[in-house]
């Protein structure tokens, strides 16, 4: 039988999360970046729910690997200044949303 694949570890990672395990649906997330490392989703759910936690600095680390992974998608700098905002991170989220502004002002 072959293994589950990032989409199907992740999928049951969010049922864990919509449960009520946000412990339990953080170890499933890590299991998908052992098998894929720059799952886009992993991590920016990762940011989200490591921030829940109180674990701000992961919660940073994981919303910046997603701007890492997809530097051209504007959702994702919005995110990364999000999670800086609500981690009390203000300079650092100003310039994550000045940068979320520039792109959807021009697109490549």
């Amino acid at each position: 039988m072959s293994s589950p694949a990032p989409h199907e570890i992740y999928d049951a990672a969010i049922k864990l999360k919509d449960a009520g395990d946000l412990a339990g649906a953080v170890a499933k997330l890590q299991e998908v970046l052992a098998i894929d490392p720059n799952h886009v989703e992993t991590h920016s759910a990762l940011a989200v729910y490591f921030h829940r936690l109180g674990k701000f600095d992961d919660a940073i680390a994981h919303a910046r690997k997603v701007v890492e992974i997809a530097p051209n998608d504007t959702f994702s700098y919005t995110q990364l200044s999000v999670i800086y905002m609500r981690c009390g991170k203000i300079l650092e989220a100003e310039d994550a949303k000045a940068r979320a502004a520039m792109m959807s002002g021009h697109r490549h």
